[in-house]
């Protein structure tokens, strides 16, 4: 079996962003020379997640003002009492969820037709990361 690991790492320029992933993740399974098996993608921060949608701008905004009805910012929470201010960010990161299993193919992604990886950071503009952790059996199994 092989196991490889690697990083992407995001610095957004706003508070809230997503971003499409999935050439980037499809790049790193490229390289570990897997052949069959998963590939888990998740965020490392506790702001911030990853997940599998549609890449369409509407839908994009529609989850944004989704989770703003959900886990709107500026309420008084009790999170905030310890001296932060992103507890919003904490609950979206929740609901979006923090990693996916993807499964590999022929050595490659194996997604339906119009799934997409997106990283989702919800209290940004510092730098974060996501791990790429790719097992599975390579050409010779």
């Amino acid at each position: 079996m092989l196991v490889h690991t690697d990083y992407l790492w995001f610095n957004t320029k706003k508070r809230q962003e997503f971003i499409r992933i999935t050439d980037d993740v499809a790049a790193i399974v490229n390289a570990s020379g897997v052949q069959e098996g998963l590939a888990l993608v998740s965020a490392m921060h506790i702001t911030s997640g990853v997940y599998v949608n549609d890449w369409e701008e509407g839908l994009i905004h529609d989850f944004q003002t989704w989770l703003e009805k959900l886990a709107p910012s500026g309420l008084a929470y009790r999170h905030h009492q310890t001296g932060e201010d992103n507890a919003d960010a904490h609950l979206k990161r929740t609901i979006m969820g923090h990693q996916v299993m993807l499964p590999i193919t022929s050595g490659a992604l194996d997604l339906g037709p119009w799934e997409q990886v997106f990283y989702a950071e919800f209290d940004g503009q510092r730098k974060k990361r996501v791990i790429v952790k790719v097992m599975g059996l390579g050409a010779r199994g």
